[in-house]
C-alpha cells in the first residue's frame, strides 16, 4: 500500500527538517525540499530513515516559475498522493529601511512568502478536492500581524500570506482541504535560520534566552501533526505559538531594535 507523502517546502534543521521526522514516525513518507545545502539534505533524509522512516530530499529553488508545480507533479505520479504539506519558506531579507529596499529585493519577499504558497495551492489543492482530503500548512512570522519599521518587504508578503490561507479555507474547506496559518511569533532553535543570522553570537544567544525560553522545533512539530489529523468538524485555521516568557505579539514593543535587546529579534520567522 502506497503511504500518504508529507511535503515540506522549507527544510532545514529547524522547524521543516523535524516536521518532516515527525510525519515519517506517524507513517507517511516525507518530502524534503530546500533551496541548497545538499549534504545537510542527506543528513535529515539519513536520519528519518535511521529511526525506520522513509523520506526523499529534493534541492529546490521555489523562486523559479514551474519548479514548485514541477515538483508536486512528480511527487504525485511517482511517489504517491500528497495528504498534506508543509510551506516553511521564509522571506526575510533583514531590516531595510525604504530607501535601501530595492524593487527586486521586495518583490523577491513576496515571491517566497506570498506567491509560492498561491503556485502550491494552485498546484496540489485540486488533487486533493477529488480525493476529499488532505492539509496545507503554512508557517508564518510576527509580521503577518504587525508591520515595524525596516520590515517592508517581509510584513507584506506575510500579511498577503495570511490573507491567502483565510481565501483557501474559504473556497475548499467546504470541499475538504484544511489551510492552517501558523503564526511562530518568537525565536526558533533553528541553526539554519536564526542560527545563521545571528553568526557567532548564536551560542550567547541560546545561552541567554534559555531552553524553555526558545521554540523547540521538535515540539513545534507536535502542533503541525496535530493541524494535520483533525476532523473536520473541529479545524484549528489560525493559532500563534511562542514560548511561555515571550511578550505576545499585540503587546510587544514594535520597535526591532528594542524586541532584539530583550531576547525577542525583529526578524523571528519561518524558512528552516
Amino acid at each position: 500500500m502506497t503511504k500518504p507523502v508529507f511535503l515540506v517546502i522549507g527544510a532545514g534543521a529547524g522547524i521543516g527538517g523535524h516536521a518532516a521526522a515527525r510525519f515519517a514516525a506517524g507513517g507517511y513518507h516525507a518530502v524534503l525540499a530546500r533551496r541548497s545545502d545538499e549534504e545537510g539534505l542527506a543528513r535529515l533524509v539519513g536520519g528519518i530513515e535511521e529511526a525506520g522512516g522513509s523520506a526523499t530530499g529534493v534541492l529546490l529553488n521555489a523562486s523559479e516559475d514551474g519548479a514548485i508545480e514541477d515538483l508536486v507533479g512528480r511527487i504525485e505520479s511517482d511517489i504517491g498522493p500528497i495528504d498534506s504539506a508543509l510551506y516553511n519558506l521564509g522571506a526575510q531579507i533583514g531590516n531595510r529601511t525604504l530607501h535601501d529596499t530595492p524593487h527586486k529585493t521586495f518583490e523577491l519577499g513576496w515571491r517566497l512568502g506570498c506567491y509560492g504558497v498561491f503556485r502550491l495551492a494552485h498546484a496540489m489543492l485540486p488533487a486533493m478536492v477529488e480525493r476529499g482530503k488532505g492539509s496545507l500548512l503554512v508557517t508564518s512570522a510576527t509580521s503577518a500581524m504587525r508591520g515595524n519599521a525596516g520590515q517592508h518587504s517581509h510584513a507584506a508578503a506575510m500579511g498577503g500570506r495570511r490573507m491567502l490561507c483565510q481565501t483557501l479555507n474559504a473556497e475548499f474547506g467546504p470541499q475538504g482541504v484544511h489551510v492552517a496559518h501558523v503564526v511562530v511569533d518568537g525565536s526558533v532553535n533553528s541553526p539554519d535560520t536564526l542560527g545563521k543570522l545571528l553568526g557567532d553570537k548564536w551560542e550567547a544567544y541560546k545561552a541567554m534566552k534559555g531552553e524553555d525560553s526558545i521554540i523547540d522545533p521538535g515540539a513545534l512539530a507536535e502542533t503541525y501533526w496535530h493541524l494535520a489529523q483533525q476532523p473536520k468538524n473541529c479545524w484549528t485555521h489560525e493559532l500563534d505559538v511562542r514560548s511561555h516568557d515571550d511578550v505576545a505579539w499585540w503587546n510587544d514593543n514594535p520597535n526591532p531594535e528594542i524586541n532584539s535587546s530583550a531576547g525577542k529579534p525583529g526578524f523571528a520567522g519561518p524558512g528552516d
